[in-house]
């Protein structure tokens, strides 16, 4: 227990160390400047080049995402995350010493190209998340949780970062164990972080990419926007368009849905309009609504949820 006590205080202590530092050492490696700087980047080319032209600059919810950012990536780790899942790391662990287990990795790619280490990772990474994406959607509880990021009724990139911290634990607790499994090292989760990180900004943003064919392959605003659609189709009620990165899973499963490239159709969800505006009540927002009483089966149809 000692030991665990032990890594919890340390994985405060480590965390606060390391962004603190972050914060006062700025450099092209640094990560809390590097996703400012993407931000920045990101929300200069919608100001230049919008598509829905008649946006504000400064579009509803502007700032709120804009706290989400900087709550999800950095402080949510400082309040609790990251000295949680050291302890939760290192319990597994042990778990899997009891059975003489040291080391998960099955599959070592370190011989492999550089090149090809990071594809590998980009491609089984972008796969695990469409699937806990589906996830989100299709498990009730969950889509409770997810509601916050559909709660977003005006499109831009800071609504990527719109999410509740449940979100987080859930990735990540499904990606360990497989992308555990592979030898890749830390700078390939950086480098695929990076651009996983940019191409979601880009996805959210109020930007138009005429990416042709590759819209078979890569995710886009255009296609990115009919998953944050209030009305679905018929036959795909839990939602469409799940992939984050690529588009490529939807098209293969079956998922994808761009009837055409509107603009301006209407975001959210049904009831979306008593969602809670303000950052406390979207956290607390699933906890309450898990309190509340159930209505009787055959009431209504099940809700659709709406995607991340």
């Amino acid at each position: 227990m000692d030991e665990y006590i032990k890594t919890f205080v340390n994985g405060y202590a480590g965390y606060g160390e390391y962004l603190m530092n972050e914060v006062i050492h700025p450099g092209w490696t640094n990560y809390f400047y590097l996703l400012i700087l993407i931000s920045l980047t990101v929300w200069v080319l919608e100001l230049l080049f919008p598509w829905r032209k008649d946006q504000p600059v400064f579009r509803q919810d502007f700032w709120l995402d804009t706290f989400y950012l900087f709550f999800n990536y950095f402080l949510f780790s400082l309040v609790a995350y990251n000295a949680v899942s050291d302890v939760g790391v290192k319990a597994f662990n042990d778990f899997l010493g009891l059975f003489g287990i040291r080391n998960l990795v099955a599959i070592n790619v370190a011989n492999l190209p550089g090149w090809a280490q990071l594809l590998i990772l980009f491609v089984v990474r972008d796969f695990i998340q469409w699937n806990v994406h589906r996830l989100l959607h299709y498990s009730p509880w969950l889509w409770e949780f997810h509601k916050v990021h559909h709660s977003v009724e005006q499109m831009g990139f800071a609504a990527h970062l719109r999410y509740h911290w449940m979100e987080t634990i859930v990735y990540r607790s499904l990606e360990y164990i497989p992308l555990a499994m592979i030898g890749f090292g830390l700078t390939d989760f950086f480098i695929v972080h990076l651009f996983t990180l940019a191409v979601g900004h880009l996805n959210h943003a109020n930007l138009y990419l005429p990416i042709g064919r590759l819209r078979y392959v890569f995710n886009s605003p255009q296609m990115h926007l009919w998953h944050h659609a209030e009305e679905l189709p018929p036959h795909s009620r839990e939602g469409v368009n799940f992939g984050l990165t690529l588009s490529v899973w939807d098209h293969l499963f079956r998922t994808a849905y761009q009837p055409h490239e509107g603009s301006h159709i209407k975001l959210g969800f049904r009831g979306v309009n008593r969602f809670p505006k303000t950052f406390f009540g979207q956290l607390l927002y699933p906890w309450r609504k898990s309190t509340q009483p159930k209505r009787a089966p055959g009431v209504y149809k099940l809700r659709r949820p709406v995607t991340h």
